[in-house]
């Protein structure tokens, strides 16, 4: 009897201490709320304009610095490239590389001024980007009116040893295949973070199809 009770007492102490485990990994995975003042700074610097009422933010962070990169970033991507002219410190680069290992859960803390919703692939979460308030053109069909800041996607933020640098990738991508990918490097002054420089990573445009005359007929001038 005395032993099967050492043996319970044992069992229970022992799950306590996996749950304090699981516990401690999920907060250690939990985007800290000081680095959602850095992505504001960046959509708000960057992304929005004066029409802008709603902006769709990919839920999950991104591992990648281009679009065809399947594996998480490693340092010879960063020596490869040679971002900011090779000039980023080297403990920031990998404090970058370390955090951007796992996709982590962006939570609601932004405060961009405007409404946003987060999206997880092609699932926009309640409520809908369709609230946005549609326009009508001439021939009566209805379309999006550019109020839609669509979409964004972060990675997670990474800070040096004096914690004084700081280093996030942001990356916007439209409907029609178009965007582009972002370094942004941050530098703290005094309590204050400040947008100290920022390097392209990768753009795709996608070129508008030009009407084509008729062959035969010649060109008219006005």
């Amino acid at each position: 009897m005395m032993t099967r009770l050492v043996l319970l007492v044992i069992a229970v102490l022992f799950a306590d201490v996996l749950l304090g485990l699981s516990g401690a990994v999920t907060e250690s995975d939990r985007i800290p709320a000081e680095d959602y003042p850095l992505y504001d700074q960046v959509v708000t610097s960057t992304f929005l304009t004066s029409v802008t009422q709603l902006v769709v933010i990919e839920r999950l962070t991104r591992l990648r610095l281009t679009p065809d990169q399947e594996e998480p970033t490693t340092m010879g991507a960063f020596q490869e490239q040679e971002y900011f002219d090779g000039e980023l410190p080297s403990d920031l680069v990998r404090a970058f590389i370390s955090v951007n290992r796992e996709p982590s859960r962006l939570e609601g803390r932004f405060h961009i001024g405007v409404g946003y919703r987060f999206a997880t692939g092609d699932q926009i979460e309640e409520p809908e980007v369709s609230l946005a308030r549609p326009v009508m053109v001439d021939d009566a069909r209805v379309v999006q009116a550019p109020l839609v800041l669509e979409r964004l996607a972060f990675s997670r933020v990474a800070r040096n040893l004096r914690n004084d640098q700081a280093l996030l990738y942001v990356e916007t991508l439209r409907p029609d295949g178009a965007g582009a990918g972002f370094l942004v490097w941050f530098r703290r002054q005094g309590q204050r973070w400040k947008l100290f420089d920022t390097a392209v990573a990768w753009t795709i445009q996608v070129e508008e199809e030009q009407e084509q005359e008729p062959e035969g007929e010649p060109n008219l001038a006005p």
